[in-house]
Formats: structure tokens, C-alpha cells, sequence
């Protein structure tokens, strides 16, 4: 057998292996809010950090985030309040909960447009239903989804729709985020 042959049925062997193997690790975005200040400024600008366990990404602890994920591969946002001590009544403090996460055409400039072309696939229940939640537990709120394998490899704007409980009068108040984070998608 020839060089040339055995070079061919290595890339053939190389290409049987499901591609999806490299996007079996999930990626966290981790998000946490200054309840306190979002509510009193009625804004996320100073009052949201992001963290994530992508590789390359840039801007770790700021509010514009950007990770760096693959075609295929599941991306959990999750959220939760700074202050996540138990109240002398044994309750815990409101959290923030993700309404929703939408991608901005950048393509066409206007970072505010949303974008017509769709990213993601939203995983409807991950994990523990929600409505498992009650004041003695600590439970944080998610968004999970999985990037389409369809999507095209690169940089993806988005704002977060956050709902905030204002404490007291148990109002919702909702949000957006002011700095965009984004996720840059990396073909397979």
C-alpha cells in the first residue's frame, strides 16, 4: 500500500468520527446581577457580571462577555443575584430570571435590530422543572439552548431580557442589557 492510500484512509477515517464528539462539553455563562443597584438605577449597566467557562473568549467579569463555542454545542445561561444570603426569616432574596436572549443583526450595522436569521434551538425543560421552586430553596434561573449546526461560524451579538422582582412589592421589572455580550461561533 502506497503512502498516498494510507493518507486517504486516515482522512476517511477521520471524517466517519461524529463531529459532534467536539462539542459535547456544555458551556456556562454564568451572570451575576447587583440586584439592588439594577432596581435603583432601573439598569443593568453597572450592575451585571459575566463569566463563562469558554476557551479564547474576552471580557470575563465585565458585562460584555464574549464566548466561544461551536457549531452544535449547548450553552447554559445562568443567572443568579450577587447577595445570595438566607433572610433572618429563612427565605432567600428574589432572583433575577433570563425573560429572554435575543440576537442582534450586526450584519446590516444597527446593533438594536434583531436578527431574522435563528442561531439557537431553546431547550424547553433541562434539568429540574422550574416549577419545583419555593422559598426555602436556593434555585437559580437558566436559559439553556444548543447552537444550530447550521449557523454560521462567527461573531453573534445578543441582549438579555432580564426580569427583576423589586423587592416589596413584588412588581416585576424588566430590563435590558446596555453593553452586548456575544458568542463567537467556530465551525467544526
Amino acid at each position: 500500500m502506497t503512502t498516498s492510500t494510507k493518507q486517504k484512509q486516515g482522512q476517511q477515517q477521520e471524517q466517519k468520527q461524529n463531529p459532534g464528539q467536539l462539542n459535547s462539553v456544555q458551556l456556562n455563562i454564568v451572570t451575576l446581577v447587583d440586584m439592588e443597584r439594577a432596581v435603583e438605577t432601573g439598569s443593568l449597566a453597572e450592575s451585571m457580571y459575566m463569566m463563562d467557562n469558554s476557551i479564547g473568549g474576552d471580557g470575563q467579569g465585565r458585562n460584555n462577555l464574549e464566548t466561544v463555542c461551536k457549531q452544535g454545542q449547548v450553552i447554559n445561561w445562568i443567572i443568579r443575584p450577587i447577595d445570595m444570603d438566607k433572610r433572618i426569616d429563612g427565605t432567600w432574596p428574589p432572583m433575577p430570571k433570563i425573560n429572554s436572549i435575543v440576537f442582534l443583526d450586526t450584519e446590516r450595522g444597527d446593533e438594536e435590530d434583531v436578527s431574522e436569521r435563528r442561531i439557537f434551538a431553546e431547550l424547553k425543560i433541562y434539568g429540574a422543572p422550574d416549577r419545583m421552586r419555593d422559598k426555602w430553596t436556593p434555585v437559580y434561573y437558566y436559559w439553556a439552548g444548543t447552537v444550530l449546526p447550521t449557523a454560521k461560524p462567527g461573531l453573534y451579538r445578543y441582549r438579555l431580557i432580564v426580569e427583576l422582582e423589586q423587592p416589596h412589592t413584588k412588581e416585576k421589572l424588566y430590563l435590558n442589557t446596555v453593553d452586548h455580550p456575544s458568542i463567537r461561533i467556530l465551525e467544526v
